[in-house]
């Protein structure tokens, strides 16, 4: 039997609905590293007004704000992560490095141990 992996994709839901996966999480990243919305949209490939649904219905579902908008100008915008939306990002990270590891340890436990069966005999 060819080696197996276990992969595993954990999200947060707000009232049955989803608030916070892999997609949410790299637009929240690309904002805070990026500075903006629309760049950070573009990066993956959003539009901005996806990404601002995105965003609205975060704060919608959490009650708070996940970002700091300045208005465009001359300048442009700039976009930042409030500290609500740091602490929920990095409570997020230990979320799913944990429940990794436990699905490692889980899958190492079952599956690693596990020998090829012995081939069957074959007809003559």
């Amino acid at each position: 039997m060819k080696p197996l992996r276990v992969r595993s994709k954990v999200w947060l839901e707000a009232d049955g609905e989803p608030l916070l996966g892999d997609g949410r999480e790299q637009l929240l990243r690309l904002i805070d590293e990026l500075g903006s919305i629309n760049a950070a949209a573009r990066e993956m490939g959003l539009t901005y007004r996806r990404a601002w649904s995105f965003l609205q219905a975060m704060e919608d579902k959490l009650g708070v704000p996940l970002l700091r908008r300045e208005k465009g100008g001359p300048g442009g915008g700039h976009s930042a992560l409030t500290p609500t939306a740091r602490e929920l990002l990095e409570k997020y990270d230990r979320l799913r490095d944990g429940l990794n590891l436990l699905i490692d340890r889980k899958f190492a436990d079952i599956f690693a141990l596990q020998e090829d069966p012995p081939a069957a005999p074959r007809p003559k």
